[in-house]
């Protein structure tokens, strides 16, 4: 929906234009997954798909929402009343921004909001992020915060860890926010320092395309939250602040320290091992050699995601082993896993036979019809109108 349709449907509910239109993209991860949280290294690039925003200030304290993607009246919320964890809908990402945004000591006083969104939910494609990306952009316009980028991405963030309760990183609300047309983005979970990466896939005459299972996932479900305690432990047993700080080099012997602590152990390995990928793929596309090489890479994480992690599903599994069957350069699960998204880097003249392959895959295996579609990068959060 654009953003002429959004300022409409706008007016057309609270009888007024709006004081402006922003977006926020969602995301797909090229490479560095789960590595957020354990304060490591991730590569992702903004989507076309975004989440448009009509919004105007209010002064009584009272917060309207409403989407025109779902069949549903406007929310009516008071600010003094927004608790962590109160609710359990849609409306608790825009209305955590908010809550997080006044817990920072911002003066917001109200707002209405009309939303709309091509970011395909539950798919593994930060779709919730972008919700909370466009309106505290929106709100940090409105009510002059002055905020940078990176101060919205961690508000963000503070609003789904803590209202929503759903224990993500800050990759997919800095992505959101930070991201720009053509790149990669380089983030130093850390420190949050970032890089743009140029990357032309179509200049090499290569396409990635997301394959998007239809099985939904929620970062709010216990898996999500036992794989970042089962890090946390692991971190803890080996003295350090976070897996970031374990060396590549020095995998096997902090492996032999932790025993026969298994699952943490495959949970480190994974982590470790993870954080290496993004670099690898960082050095080959700031060289400038051939992006092709990137896919072996993408599998590789693949492997350490299904066999480590354990975060993929049969679903999951079949993109990347029919994709790869099928001549595909490289292939893996993105975004956090139990369903979602995969993605495929293919050569531009075999786009279609990857497609339909694995199209009759899951038709013979009896599942939902995959969503298949070219991810190019885009920019990230923005005032439209």
């Amino acid at each position: 929906m654009g953003a002429q349709e959004v300022r409409d449907g706008f007016a057309a509910l609270y009888g007024t234009q709006p004081e402006g239109v922003w977006a926020a993209p969602g995301r797909v991860n090229l490479i560095g997954e789960h590595t957020d949280y354990n304060d490591g290294f991730v590569m992702p690039f903004a989507l076309p798909h975004t989440a448009v925003a009509a919004v105007s200030r209010r002064t009584d304290g009272v917060l309207r929402l409403h989407s025109a993607d779902l069949d549903a009246g406007v929310a009516e919320l008071r600010l003094d009343e927004l608790a962590p964890e109160s609710d359990k809908s849609w409306t608790a990402y825009p209305a955590g921004v908010v809550w997080a945004l006044r817990e920072a000591g911002h003066p917001i006083t109200g707002a209405d909001v009309h939303l709309a969104s091509t970011v395909p939910s539950g798919a593994g494609l930060s779709s919730s992020a972008a919700l909370e990306v466009v309106v505290a952009l929106a709100l940090g316009d409105l009510y002059e915060l002055g905020l940078q980028r990176w101060q919205l991405a961690r508000l963000c963030q503070r609003a789904e860890n803590v209202y929503v309760g759903a224990p993500t990183g800050i990759m997919d609300q800095t992505a959101s926010a930070c991201c720009e047309a053509g790149h990669a983005l380089f983030l130093d979970t850390r420190d949050l320092s970032q890089k743009q990466i140029p990357l032309d896939l179509a200049a090499e005459g290569l396409r990635l395309l997301v394959v998007d299972t239809q099985v939904t996932h929620a970062h709010s479900g216990g898996e999500y939250g036992k794989r970042r305690a089962g890090c946390e432990k692991g971190a803890a047993l080996l003295g350090v602040d976070a897996l970031r700080d374990i060396p590549y080099g020095d995998l096997d012997a902090a492996l032999a320290r932790l025993g026969d602590e298994e699952e943490v152990r495959r949970l480190v390995r994974h982590v470790v091992t993870e954080d290496q990928r993004v670099e690898r793929v960082v050095s080959l596309l700031e060289a400038g050699g051939d992006t092709r090489a990137v896919g072996p890479i993408l599998t590789e994480g693949h492997a350490s995601l299904r066999d480590d992690f354990r975060v993929s599903c049969a679903e999951l599994d079949l993109v990347v082993d029919t994709a790869l069957g099928g001549g595909a350069l490289g292939a893996r699960m993105t975004g956090g896993g139990f369903g979602g998204s995969a993605i495929v880097l293919v050569e531009e003249s075999d786009v279609e036979t990857v497609t339909k392959a694995v199209e009759n895959a899951f038709a013979a295996a009896g599942f939902k019809a995959p969503r298949v579609f070219e991810a190019v990068p885009a920019a990230g959060a923005r005032r439209v109108s």
